[in-house]
């Protein structure tokens, strides 16, 4: 715990301007990050008396070590500086909304040459109309089934487009009425748009003067005894009514305006957003969030305008918001949010009439999302405590364990040896701390060797980032990365920059290490650790036979009772870990199965392989090809051929495929075995993958 006069700024030193500030703890990550008018005046509440502090400031102000700021123009560039830090650094000191990706949009496809309907999530993309959020995907649906009988627009996906277009008949849909079938050509391109943008214009409130227009037609067709046109316009009107019963008009004014309410107390805070646009609810949306700081409910509804307009332009912005308080001060929100739109915003407070009404609506909305959270959270807190202090008691520790990691190792057959390592924290998975190893030290199957390995190396790592030495090695990767697992990163990449801020990725010390593992496990664990000097890391394994619980230097096994919380969360951690390391091998294992001899060629991209491979048919007749011939393939030069028959003759031919089923060697066209490119040296059979996943591990 540091003492804040220990990295106080000089008096002079704090710039009397606006800016936004960072707090760092003694690793160089950052804790929290602020904003103020006046950077002197804000900085100077934070070192005062800590007996007159808040508890949670003065526990933030006591875990860092160093304080910085920068400098701005105004206060509306300190707003956006603040907001792109937050989420580039996520500090812990910071408020943070639940992300709400997850919600549901009604999105149509401006942006293709068939706009499509369809129910999307994540992040936005550029010339696609989104309508919602929706609390459910079925809701979205049933609004598309009701509205395709008047607007039908294509549904289907990209696939099922170009297949309908080859073959020439149209899906169901087509069939039915509730797709023009522009695949078939039954409407051209631009209706086709047409009929996408009265959807739009339909989904986004301009429903009054569409309804006159059906209700005309009806009028017209029943004049001139069209009785069945008339019937299905009939239809059409009574299909838009029911959908548009679906989102009742709450504002008579046609107003365009997001309604935000916030529910708190002490400990956390819910906010509730209802987007109302032509005057209905159109979707409606919540967070619950931890109060991690001292903070107003202004304070919560700025954070909560950040997490909803942060990435959005635009129309995507309101006319109107309205929010239980205002922000302090309030005309740099404002005008961040014009910005936003590229018009003007207004940014305040119901006071009576139908907006207030909605208001006190949204707020009973917040206070039931609160009650709901904390009714949930507090059996989950309930049983998560417990059984870590079961595995305290139970493994005698001095502190229940906050953080643990647990260790598995996989292989097929002694082939594709892995190791993965997983986070849990507080008793809940950490998924963006898993990791993931490949054994380089021996090849083989010894799961023991590969467990002082894979421990080694991980708190060598520890040991590195704490003595701050930048000595890293490859083989280690998160769950969420793109690149192979052996792929080598870069000493400065900015993710493992010292003054970055952000976290690295093994710069925390789990208080226990549990194995997959009996006995030998745990003591190979518990060797790799004391090796690096490293005693003050709890270690144990969970056998799966009898669920049995280990512990370094014992003979006999610690059994904790089968209703017991703490054995259930290790055999989550277990299992976990288990899943994860699994399901990497089975991804290098596939991997290996689709190399190919021409993979070895130095210089031989994808489009060269394939043009050889449809050129000879398969690596077989291609390595009984002459130079000559490997030379008539477009793009082929004389030594890039030269190097391609050089590669092909060092290589191994494949292994006939057999047939498990009759024992028979299978023939290709030419009589001779039949041999698979994709997986030389590995015998090609219907059955292999099922007989073989018995046998990993």
């Amino acid at each position: 715990m540091a003492d804040p006069s220990s990295y106080r700024p000089r008096p002079g030193e704090i710039p009397d301007s606006p800016g936004v500030y960072r707090f760092r703890d003694e690793h160089r990550r950052v804790i929290y990050v602020g904003k103020a008018k006046s950077l002197r005046q804000r900085l100077a509440n934070y070192f005062q008396d800590l007996a007159n502090l808040h508890p949670r400031t003065r526990t933030m102000v006591t875990t860092a070590a160093s304080v910085e700021w920068t400098v701005v123009s105004t206060e509306v560039e300190a707003l956006q500086l603040e907001y792109s830090w937050i989420k580039e650094y996520d500090p812990r000191f910071n408020v943070k909304y639940r992300d709400d990706k997850s919600y549901p949009y009604l999105a149509v496809t401006m942006n293709e040459q068939f706009p499509r309907v369809q129910v999307m999530r994540g992040h936005k993309k550029k010339g696609v109309r989104y309508f919602g959020p929706y609390g459910h995907a079925w809701a979205i649906r049933d609004t598309v089934d009701l509205l395709l009988r008047v607007f039908p627009v294509r549904t289907c996906s990209a696939g099922v487009f170009k297949n309908a277009a080859r073959t020439g008949r149209p899906c169901l849909l087509g069939y039915i009425g509730k797709c023009s079938a522009p695949c078939v050509e039954r409407v051209s391109a631009e209706e086709h748009r047409e009929l996408a943008e009265e959807f739009c214009d339909f989904m986004a409130g301009r429903t009054g003067t569409y309804l006159r227009r059906l209700e005309k037609r009806m009028a017209e067709a029943a004049e001139e005894m069209e009785y069945e046109r008339a019937a299905r316009l009939r239809d059409d009107i009574e299909a838009l009514k029911k959908a548009m019963e679906k989102n009742a008009v709450v504002l008579a004014d046609a107003t365009d305006a997001d309604l935000i309410a916030v529910a708190e107390d002490e400990l956390e805070a819910a906010v509730q957003i209802f987007h109302v646009r032509g005057g209905r609810v159109r979707g409606q949306r919540g967070w619950v969030t931890d109060k991690v700081e001292e903070i107003t409910t202004g304070a919560l509804v700025e954070h909560a305008l950040q997490q909803l307009y942060g990435e959005e332009t635009g129309d995507a912005v309101p006319k109107e918001v309205l929010v239980p308080a205002l922000p302090d001060p309030v005309e740099p929100v404002q005008q961040w949010l014009t910005g936003r739109r590229g018009s003007a915003v207004s940014l305040r407070i119901p006071q009576r009439g139908d907006k207030r009404a909605l208001m006190e609506t949204v707020q009973r909305n917040a206070q039931q999302a609160l009650a709901l959270h904390k009714t949930k959270r507090a059996s989950d807190l309930t049983t998560r405590s417990r059984a870590l202090e079961e595995i305290a008691d139970a493994l005698e520790l001095d502190s229940a364990p906050l953080r643990i990691e647990c260790y598995d190792i996989s292989h097929l057959q002694g082939d594709d040896v892995v190791a993965s390592m997983v986070v849990f924290e507080d008793g809940l998975a950490r998924k963006s701390e898993y990791r993931r190893f490949q054994i380089k030290g021996f090849r083989g199957q010894d799961d023991v060797r590969s467990m002082h390995e894979v421990i080694t190396r991980r708190f060598r790592r520890y040991l590195a980032e704490k003595e701050r030495t930048g000595e890293w090695a490859d083989g280690e990767e998160p769950e969420h990365a793109q690149q192979p697992a052996d792929a080598r990163q870069p000493v400065d990449v900015p993710a493992l920059k010292d003054d970055d801020g952000r976290p690295k990725r093994f710069a925390y010390p789990p208080q226990l290490v549990v194995v997959d593992g009996g006995q030998p496990q745990v003591a190979a664990a518990r060797r790799a650790l004391d090796e690096l000097g490293i005693d003050d890391i709890a270690v144990c394994g969970l056998a799966k036979r009898l669920e049995e619980v280990w512990l370094p230097g014992e003979d006999d096994p610690v059994v904790l009772p089968r209703t017991s919380e703490g054995l259930y969360l290790l055999q989550r951690v277990r299992d976990e870990a288990h899943r994860f390391a699994i399901t990497y091998q089975r991804a290098k294992r596939a991997k290996r199965f689709r190399s190919s001899p021409l993979d070895d060629v130095p210089g031989l991209g994808e489009t060269r392989k394939q043009a050889l491979i449809k050129h000879f048919g398969s690596v077989k007749k291609l390595r009984s090809a002459t130079i000559d011939q490997i030379c008539e393939v477009p793009g082929i030069g004389r030594k890039t051929a030269e190097t391609i028959a050089a590669a092909l003759a060092q290589a191994a031919p494949a292994a006939p495929a057999v047939n498990t089923a009759t024992g028979e060697i299978m023939e290709d066209e030419d009589g001779a075995p039949e041999t698979t490119a994709d997986a030389p040296g590995e015998p090609v059979s219907a059955g292999a993958p099922e007989e073989r996943r018995g046998q990993e591990r």
